[in-house]
């Protein structure tokens, strides 16, 4: 690469700089024709609005109330996976008694298929 044979002059550049920041004050200032909807502000909820959520949060949250009381006043055994949680339960109720699940061999291989 070669250099040209003159060089601007600081005061050169410096009016040059000023212009195109100028150009990019004007480009900036312009309003965004399309913004994600992540990044525009909220609108805020009316009174009836916010009102009508919280109604129906309740009545979610009480649904999910009655379905948890009426589930423990369920006369069916819970299964044995609820019922032994971590492994620590595990070895404990097995140490008690309780016949551990079998597990399955893992599956064999057609012997029509070599094998690799």
């Amino acid at each position: 690469m070669s250099t040209p044979d003159e060089q601007p002059t600081i005061e050169d550049v410096l009016a040059r700089a000023r212009e195109a920041s100028k150009e990019l004050a004007a480009v900036l200032d312009d309003p965004a024709l399309w913004e994600p909807i992540w990044k525009r502000p909220r609108k805020p909820k009316t009174d009836g609005e916010k009102k009508e959520e919280l109604r129906k949060q309740r009545r979610r949250l009480q649904d999910a109330g009655r379905r948890r009381f009426f589930a423990g006043q369920s006369r069916q055994p819970r299964s044995r996976q609820n019922r032994i949680g971590n492994a620590a339960a595990r070895r404990d109720a097995r140490a008690e008694g309780i016949r551990p699940v079998p597990m399955r061999p893992p599956p064999r291989d057609p012997p029509d298929r070599p094998p690799f």
